[in-house]
């Protein structure tokens, strides 16, 4: 063959070599604010929403009813331009998408419609149509809880708390809240699984809120470097209330308003101080308040009834004591069935399970046992009498949906791979099963909870494939006390070869209330642990004990003493990592934040000649810094265990500093305040060692969109500096 056809041939050959070659990822297509992460890595999804037990699926301009087994359209609902032509003949605002609406009566062909700026309507969308309600709120308004019964929402501004009833009258319920006084918020820095400061009752009659007292809580002096609405260029304060552990904390008190007195009494629970009062619940009747309070050092709790019309101390139902910690996350639920017995969610041999319980407070049965955990109660199915809940009770990396009757039968519901998240109907009889699994990114299915028939409806295209994906593979090796097993992510270059070197980076966090290693998509591998695989990086997590989901016994193994068992069981992971023929053990790196950026800083000086290289974000330094609710649970106070604070903080050990570290916080982080790292930093400038640092000026504990990239991006550079 001549050149000249050579050419021609290698030419005719290019377009399908290009086509072959798979796309490389970049951060802003593998991180959440990247400017191409939804359209290139992110799975897509369905919205779909109940509507008694037809299943309506919604999209931006028109929404549809959905067959249940096929996911096809059986008939059409509404259009956007519909309902938007109801609302212009009533003098309504339009609405410009259909995707967040809701059917709040399972008997009535209601749509619940809002808009960005605060209005909402009701809209009858068949028979006679029209605007049933409309409601206009302040645009200032934080905090919404809407109720669907009374149609009244409950919302705060500027601290204080009001309620819009459903013909659109505003009541102010408190005038004092200021920075002190906080009202309708959540309290004790959100521990206890508290998420919210209101509670409606069932018909959302009376209003349950909190009351948060901090006017005897240190401020934090956070600062503000871009003041605006101001002439003076000064930076300004702008303190945060941080109760530290070991110091005066706040006074939570609960208030009751009633819609048809138009008064508020607040709960008999006595001198609130050194108390935690958390898991508000209403009685079935509306007549009662149960809430669950605990003494300070969280080993003692109650579960106490209060009258909700006069505030009186009813009874105290039950009691629960653990000689470390007692740390109720959800509150009771009473069975629809039977308003004489609720269900609770204790730890108290050994794993989160359910109990059933009487309201006299006898334990009727333990409906859940075994060496796994509970994760939350979704539901109840209100034909059939049984309770729908999640665990891990199949694996403990994933999470399942199961079914079980009040004789403690249970079976599993659905697909029993990957990580599950259930949304029930109103009766509870039909369930929308949402989850991954390390094969795909997403899957839907309808599931019916009294037949357990099951169907898929959509499934999510894999973005991923156009890519060079690396090989991700999931393991087990033994904790530092020889006999528990622990779960590992390990992720291999997309080209590796076993017959090179590579340098490795550890992604830890390690505390409690969280998990790195799991049965999502890609085994829960961060974007950024893709990209650095992608880099040439060998990139390994391990769940250690201390982290959730694994029992008391796992969890508590680092009471008193946080990051040190967390440590031994991590240094069992860079053993394996050690092991592996492929891993160069002079180029190993450690890379977290918050909590793994405490342990990053912590393994970086305690075991000094491990990692060459680490990057610790938003870290805790020393836990007498962080605040009490949380610090004091796992640490008790500085006071009452000195030797666990001396020994866990890394001011002690900046003197031990060999490695390359780089140290990067949020200007005004209200979690890990600023403190941890500019004393880390003091430290370090005394024992004359030398850590990098990086600051995020006006960014919390957290970066987001752009800010999020951008901090990848730094974290990559530095590992690309000094590992590579």
């Amino acid at each position: 063959m001549n050149n000249k056809l050579l050419c021609l041939a290698m030419f005719a050959l290019l377009p399908s070599c290009i086509m072959a070659q798979k796309k490389q990822f970049t951060l802003n297509d593998l991180l959440p604010g990247g400017t191409t992460y939804y359209k290139n890595t992110a799975p897509d999804t369905k919205h779909i929403a109940w509507w008694g037990d037809n299943c309506i699926m919604l999209d931006v301009d028109r929404c549809y009813v959905m067959d249940k087994e096929t996911g096809a359209e059986v008939k059409p609902l509404f259009t956007l331009d519909y309902v938007n032509d109801i609302l212009k003949k009533a003098n309504k605002k339009r609405v410009s998408s259909l995707l967040y609406c809701s059917f709040p009566y399972d008997d009535k062909p209601y749509a619940l419609l809002r808009r960005s700026d605060g209005v909402s309507y009701i809209v009858c969308f068949q028979g006679d149509t029209k605007v049933v309600w409309s409601s206009v709120t302040d645009p200032a308004k934080e905090n919404d809880d809407w109720n669907s019964e009374s149609l009244n929402l409950a919302y705060t501004k500027e601290h204080n708390l009001y309620i819009q009833d459903g013909g659109g009258e505003v009541f102010q319920i408190t005038t004092d809240g200021c920075d002190d006084i906080h009202y309708g918020e959540s309290v004790h820095r959100d521990e206890f699984g508290i998420f919210k400061g209101t509670f409606w009752s069932p018909k959302g009659n009376l209003l349950a809120f909190y009351r948060m007292d901090q006017s005897m809580v240190s401020s934090y002096p956070q600062v503000n470097v871009t003041p605006k609405g101001t002439s003076s260029r000064c930076a300004q304060l702008v303190p945060d209330k941080y109760p530290m552990a070991g110091e005066t904390s706040h006074k939570v008190t609960v208030g009751v308003y009633d819609m048809t007195t138009k008064k508020t009494i607040y709960l008999d629970a006595g001198d609130p101080t050194d108390r935690y009062f958390t898991n508000i619940a209403w009685g079935p009747d509306e007549k009662t308040i149960y809430m669950i309070e605990l003494n300070r050092d969280q080993t003692d709790g109650e579960l106490v009834e209060y009258d909700a019309k006069t505030g009186k101390k009813i009874r105290t139902v039950f009691t629960e004591h653990d000689d470390k910690y007692f740390e109720p996350c959800a509150p009771i639920q009473f069975l629809p069935w039977d308003s004489s017995k609720f269900i609770y969610l204790s730890r108290r041999d050994g794993y989160n399970h359910i109990y059933l319980y009487n309201t006299n407070g006898k334990m009727v049965k333990q409906l859940t046992k075994g060496e796994w955990e509970v994760f939350d109660v979704v539901g109840f199915n209100t034909e059939d009498n049984t309770i729908i809940y999640t665990s891990n009770e199949t694996s403990p990396v994933q999470r399942n949906v199961y079914v079980l009757n009040m004789k403690g039968k249970h079976n599993v519901l659905g697909n029993t791979t990957g990580w599950h998240s259930p949304k029930l109907n109103n009766t509870g009889k039909y369930l929308i099963d949402n989850y991954s699994s390390p094969l795909f990114p997403r899957h839907i299915d309808i599931c019916n909870t009294s037949t357990m028939w099951s169907s898929n409806v959509f499934s999510a295209n894999d973005k991923w494939a156009e890519f060079n994906v690396p090989k991700i593979q999931l393991g087990t090796i033994k904790a530092a006390d020889g006999k528990t097993d622990l779960y590992y992510r390990l992720i291999l270059p997309p080209d590796f070869d076993p017959n090179k070197k590579y340098p490795a980076v550890v992604y830890v966090y390690g505390g409690p209330h969280a998990h790195v290693v799991d049965a999502t998509n890609h085994y829960g591998a961060r974007g950024w642990d893709i990209y650095m695989a992608q880099k040439g990086y060998v990139m390994f997590s391990l769940d250690n004990r201390g982290s959730e989901h694994r029992g008391k016994e796992f969890e508590q193994a680092t009471f008193r003493n946080l990051g040190v068992e967390e440590m031994k069981d991590q240094l069992k992971g860079v053993e394996f990592l050690k092991s592996l023929a492929y891993v160069d053990s002079t180029r190993l790196g450690v890379h977290g934040w918050s909590f793994g950026g405490y342990m990053t800083t912590s393994l970086m000086t305690t075991y000094p000649d491990v990692f060459k290289c680490g990057v610790a974000g938003g870290p805790v330094i020393d836990w007498k810094y962080y605040e009490v609710m949380y610090g004091e649970r796992y640490m008790d106070t500085p006071q009452t265990n000195p030797e666990g604070y001396k020994n866990t903080s890394l001011l002690n050990k900046a003197g031990n500093l060999k490695g390359r570290l780089l140290v990067i916080y949020g200007g005004n982080d209200p979690t890990c305040v600023p403190q941890h790292t500019l004393s880390f930093m003091r430290a370090c400038i005394d024992a004359n060692t030398y850590p990098d640092l990086f600051t995020y000026p006006g960014d919390g504990h957290n970066m987001f969109g752009h800010d999020r990239v951008h901090l990848h991006e730094v974290i990559t550079r530095y590992f690309e500096d000094h590992l590579k």
